[in-house]
């Protein structure tokens, strides 16, 4: 089994940073690819980013492109996604996942609360 444990949340003023992190564990854990989600209030949750756990190869929403960046430390079993220029539409709760092939996610973390201030 793989567990995913999100940090880095917070309440941030529009055009400011977070780094969240995302800490992976477990015997098995040699995914094909790792990604953000985010999820608003009354919304349907979307992928943010994704990168691919060997080669590094990333995709992002067109929404966050040039603002947001997702990278990896294999030694450390952690994704990261480091979020520039901040919008109050960005707000909310952000969700690390971790997949073993090219369909579905097979693993989620908890989640992580984003909250943007205008």
């Amino acid at each position: 089994q793989v567990q995913l444990v999100e940090s880095g949340g917070g309440l941030v003023q529009t055009g400011g940073s977070l780094r969240l992190s995302c800490a992976a564990s477990g015997r098995t854990f040699n995914p094909y690819r790792m990604g953000w989600f985010r999820q608003a209030p009354g919304k349907e949750r979307e992928s943010v980013a994704e990168i691919t756990w060997s080669s590094g190869h990333t995709a992002y929403v067109p929404s966050v492109k040039g603002r947001f960046t997702i990278s990896k430390d294999n030694a450390k079993n952690t994704v990261y996604l480091q979020m520039n220029s901040l919008k109050p539409e960005d707000t909310a709760v952000y969700y690390c996942a971790a997949g073993n092939g090219g369909g579905p996610f097979d693993y989620w973390g908890q989640g992580t609360q984003v909250t943007v201030s205008s």
